[in-house]
């Protein structure tokens, strides 16, 4: 297929570029800049001009190709709201200029607030207004696929790692190089899961190309990790101690990650092994962490 990615060069996009690539498929990857254009040209991908808020080159790029994939994401968390918006308004340009022709359409979403506190499983659709959560791409997706459009979602875990992560826990390990301490929550025993970047890219091509309406996938290999345990290897590799602080006092320690510090969040990923035979086969998490790169 000749597939557009959005978020092409990002963290997730760019390993799922050479994923396409390396079996067999044609990348049509969205560039907002020159050093993300020269990015794709040496990937091996073709180059779409245009960016996330320019929606006229998001149904030209989806127009050119036989499927899409969405990882596109403006992480402003300053004006979270507004981000989600835009992502709300990308995804319904995209998929109406699919509809009608039953293309895939593989949209991102996140595991963490399937279920809080319960096992998610892709069988787990939240209900319309169950979550004050301002992203609505599933449900945006699931729009979409009354179009006549294979639209389906990838749910990506808290951690997705991997060399140049800059996600959580790049996040909480700057927390702790700031604060002189590796906290947790309590006791905590909350759980978070991961998933390696290239296992998630490998996911991500296996929804494009056997994409049922509707249908959630879960990218998640590990499918609990206690944020005891990760905060413990930062710690370690910090050389520094490792603490419990009082669910009240979580906010100051993590600021605005509180909320996802505190979050309790197993997922499974049974469906999604059966239904598309993926196979994470990357090192896990910890490993990834123990490695260094992380503390560099």
């Amino acid at each position: 297929m000749r597939v557009f990615v959005t978020g092409a060069t990002g963290f997730v996009g760019s390993a799922i570029v050479k994923e396409l690539i390396n079996a067999g498929h044609q990348v049509l990857g969205l560039a907002r800049s020159d050093a993300s254009a020269n990015a794709l040209i040496a990937a091996g991908a073709e180059v779409h001009r245009g960016d996330l808020t320019d929606l006229n080159s998001l149904r030209s790029g989806a127009a050119a190709t036989d499927g899409v994939i969405h990882t596109g994401f403006i992480h402003d968390f300053t004006r979270y709201k507004e981000m989600c918006e835009v992502d709300k308004l990308a995804i319904e340009a995209i998929g109406a200029e699919l509809a009608g022709s039953n293309r895939p359409f593989i949209v991102t979403s996140g595991t963490a607030l399937v279920s809080p506190g319960k096992l998610a499983t892709e069988a787990i659709i939240p209900a319309p207004g169950a979550s004050v959560h301002p992203r609505v791409s599933e449900q945006t997706a699931d729009a979409v696929a009354t179009l006549g459009v294979r639209s389906a979602v990838v749910r990506l875990s808290p951690s997705v790692h991997d060399e140049g992560d800059y996600g959580f826990v790049p996040m909480l390990i700057n927390i702790a190089r700031e604060k002189g301490i590796s906290a947790y929550i309590g006791e905590g025993l909350n759980c978070w899961t991961a998933v390696h970047r290239l296992d998630a890219a490998v996911l991500y091509r296996l929804a494009l190309e056997n994409a049922t309406p509707r249908a959630r996938y879960h990218g998640v290999a590990e499918e609990a990790i206690t944020f005891k345990t990760i905060a413990e290897t930062i710690g370690k590799q910090l050389n520094i101690p490792v603490v419990s602080v009082p669910a009240a006092e979580a906010a100051e320690h993590f600021g605005w990650l509180s909320g996802f510090a505190c979050i309790d969040c197993p997922a499974s990923n049974k469906i999604t092994r059966e239904s598309l035979n993926w196979q994470p086969t990357q090192i896990n998490l910890i490993a990834d962490m123990e490695k260094g790169h992380y503390f560099k």
